[in-house]
């Protein structure tokens, strides 16, 4: 946006550092913090949190911008909705060592990190996340609030699904269809279609056999048959 002053952003953790890190760095002169956690948690290192989705609404006339910072697709999405009804004034933040071709469209509410690649005609939905190092081929098309975790590269003309999670060091053959809320391990190497729904592994990529889902029901559990540090968690 052209008046980059003071800038919202809700969800106030790890994720939410590095979106105010890239505001800061991008021309953003101030940043105040909102959360559900709120009054409980006054501050986000030095930056205040004002208070939670209530008090943000409230408010959203002070402000020149807002921002969801929670790396947890559904909860992101869920947020993102709440403000965009309110007609927040969403924005997208691209770090300034990310590469956007001009001929890419992201959605409001996305996040570009450091060493980021998103090449020619990619069409990101809104709310996406394209972590550190990250690549996005030509072509591809994203359904809402997905996220490329840090040193994944997804491969030309791959469509994948709203809330979709793909993991950290993954790689997705071009072509490839993954469903709506996909999680995609870490290190994994996705070469064929994957249904919606569905937690897959390894090399190739496969569904978790029948007795990994009621472990995954343990959320810490299933973070380490994946090999994963906080893959839908909230910050």
């Amino acid at each position: 946006m052209s008046n980059r002053g003071h800038l919202a952003i809700f969800g106030a953790s790890g994720h939410g550092k590095v979106v105010a890190d890239i505001a800061m760095q991008t021309g953003w002169r101030e940043v105040t913090f909102f959360d559900d956690a709120w009054p409980d948690k006054s501050c986000l290192e030095h930056w205040p949190v004002r208070g939670d989705m209530t008090v943000l609404l409230g408010l959203l006339s002070q402000f020149d911008g807002v921002m969801v910072a929670i790396g947890h697709n559904a909860v992101r999405q869920a947020k993102l909705d709440t403000l965009a009804r309110a007609d927040a004034r969403l924005v997208t933040l691209v770090h300034p060592r990310a590469t956007v071709s001009p001929l890419a469209r992201l959605g409001s509410g996305t996040v570009v990190v450091a060493g980021a690649v998103i090449n020619a005609f990619a069409e990101l939905g809104m709310g996406s996340i394209v972590n550190t190092s990250a690549t996005v081929g030509h072509d591809c098309r994203f359904g809402p609030c997905v996220h490329v975790a840090p040193g994944a590269n997804v491969a030309g003309d791959v469509a994948v699904g709203r809330g979709s999670w793909i993991g950290v060091g993954a790689s997705v053959r071009q072509g490839v269809t993954i469903g709506e809320g996909v999680m995609v391990g870490a290190g994994a190497a996705v070469v064929a279609d994957i249904a919606e729904g569905l937690t897959v592994a390894g090399v190739p990529a496969r569904p978790l056999a029948q007795e990994d889902a009621t472990a995954r029901n343990d959320r810490a559990v299933g973070r380490r048959r994946l090999g994963l540090a906080s893959p839908q968690g909230s910050s």
